[in-house]
């Protein structure tokens, strides 16, 4: 990275930081995944009840295989032979689950995070449930207001996640968010979350690399 745009962009990991623990969340910064993991190692006790949120920065970094290492009672969702039910009953459970990991769609300068989800299995235990939620996050979900987050997560990310889900929408044909109706459609609940009564309930991993959509 040309070291102009590493000092800019370590300027807005800062201020991002430092909103996001002025709102009672954690924010961190770590490099690289070696770093990550050990950080992860920091804040799960093992053997303890872990559930995970669809997303692709899990594959990506590999904390899916690490959650499935043994180490921990993993309520994995992407289990083989899974029925709807069985799906079900492990969204359920991730409520009463010692850590929640998942992604952030974006989160701003502010120290705020956007979300947009589908059914709410991983929005619902961001905000209540879990005693410890973990966002894993590349530095491109960084945005400077919530404004500037709707535009990345329903013109860019949606579309893209829709394509990957093989949804019959407009998006996925169009590229671009049209505001459907489609009874397909993943974009059924916005949700910000500005803060937390339960200080550090909320940990913010952000990750030196480009990660997810």
């Amino acid at each position: 990275m040309d070291k102009n745009i590493a000092w800019y962009t370590e300027k807005q990991i800062e201020r991002t930081i430092k909103n996001l623990n002025s709102h009672n969340m954690e924010g961190y910064y770590v490099n690289n995944r070696e770093q990550l993991f050990q950080k992860l190692k920091e804040l799960i006790t093992e053997g303890s009840t872990v559930g995970i949120g669809d997303s692709m920065t899990l594959f990506e970094t590999g904390v899916i295989d690490f959650l499935k290492s043994g180490k921990f009672n993993f309520l994995d969702k992407y289990a083989d032979g899974l029925t709807s039910d069985d799906k079900r009953e492990i969204y359920i459970k991730n409520f009463s689950a010692d850590t929640f990991i998942c992604s952030t769609n974006a989160i701003t300068e502010s120290g705020e995070l956007y979300n947009i989800d589908g059914n709410g299995s991983r929005v619902a235990p961001m905000i209540y449930g879990p005693k410890q939620v973990i966002l894993v996050t590349g530095i491109n979900k960084i945005v400077k207001n919530l404004e500037e987050a709707e535009i990345r997560v329903r013109q860019y990310a949606a579309p893209i996640d829709a394509k990957r889900l093989n949804k019959d929408t407009p998006c996925t044909k169009l590229g671009y968010c049209v505001d459907c109706k489609s009874p397909n459609r993943i974009c059924n609940d916005f949700v910000v979350i500005r803060g937390q009564f339960i200080k550090g309930r909320i940990k913010v991993l952000i990750v030196g690399e480009i990660l997810g959509y």
